[in-house]
């Protein structure tokens, strides 16, 4: 018995001859596939029309399959009846075809804590083994499968998801899956400065959430719009950032940035505060150093006066 490989390419694959000859002219031949007839001499049993006998020449029995596919695989068998002993041929036909995937989960976005069942489902001879990868750093192997689970997915694990399916007949097939975890926002961080008064003072607001959050900032109870009393507020994806241009008396205090979406608020407080008195003196204040330098003399003068007063008395 005779075994031939064919690979499909594209699942296309023209022609298949398997031969078989006859002795001489009086020889009858016969094809069969398993338990079928397929040609008996040159009677076609078979209906597929892509089944045909070689005629190159008298002796040439050979049977020709065109546009071979998955079904043609199995054992064909040519007999051969002689006027002395009948014989046989068997060839077995293996097709093997490369896998492709066909059907996999589209891009999706979900939220935080949800079951999420990611699909890949593939085609190939032989059957091809399906693989999933996160493609992320602190990511972790999954069990092979057509099927991913992931229960109460969490923020860390959005991002790509690649499923491959390999048989080893040729290069695996790779598709992905994109997966985009929606959460309620947080405040990571809020920093600001002490600034002295008409100066510019700055407090930035560092966010994250999906959607991106959209910034608020409050004075107090009061709302802060953008361009008003002095006030520049820059709004980005992750940040917001409040700028206080020529900063007042007035403009020091408690400011509050809120981050909202659609999955909830959050807020964080910080002061915007002047320097200390040594910061002044140290920044070399002219009122401050004249206040400290009278205070000096005027002590100095009022003891000078006590003890002349005393003096005079006695």
């Amino acid at each position: 018995m005779f075994s031939f490989i064919f690979i499909l390419i594209n699942s296309v694959l023209s022609l298949v001859i398997c031969r078989c000859y006859l002795e001489d002219g009086a020889s009858k031949g016969a094809w069969l596939n398993r338990s079928s007839i397929i040609f008996a001499g040159g009677d076609k049993w078979s209906v597929d029309p892509r089944v045909s006998i070689s005629t190159l020449n008298k002796r040439d029995y050979s049977l020709q399959i065109q546009n071979v596919d998955v079904t043609d695989d199995g054992p064909y068998t040519c007999s051969v009846q002689t006027q002395h002993t009948p014989r046989t041929m068997q060839v077995h036909l293996t097709v093997q075809v490369p896998p492709k995937i066909y059907d996999i989960s589209s891009d999706m976005t979900i939220n935080e804590g949800t079951n999420v069942t990611l699909t890949c489902l593939a085609t190939g001879k032989p059957e091809p083994s399906i693989s999933w990868r996160h493609i992320s750093p602190s990511a972790k192997p999954f069990e092979n499968g057509q099927y991913l689970d992931i229960y109460g997915i969490t923020r860390d694990q959005a991002g790509e998801y690649e499923c491959s399916a390999e048989n080893d007949v040729s290069f695996p097939d790779v598709k992905k899956v994109k997966v985009v975890v929606n959460f309620a926002p947080t405040i990571q961080e809020i920093k600001s400065g002490t600034v002295a008064p008409g100066r510019s003072g700055l407090i930035r607001c560092e966010g994250a959430g999906v959607p991106p959050p959209a910034f608020e900032w409050y004075k107090g109870e009061k709302k802060l719009f953008n361009g008003q009393q002095g006030i520049i507020i820059q709004n980005f994806s992750t940040r917001s950032i409040l700028t206080v241009t020529n900063v007042t008396q007035e403009h020091f205090g408690n400011y509050t940035c809120v981050a909202a979406n659609k999955l909830g608020t959050t807020n964080a407080s910080l002061p915007l505060n002047p320097p200390s008195t040594a910061q002044y003196g140290i920044t070399g204040s002219a009122d401050v150093l004249f206040s400290c330098w009278y205070l000096v003399l005027t002590l100095s003068s009022f003891t000078s006066i006590f003890y002349l007063k005393n003096a005079i008395l006695q």
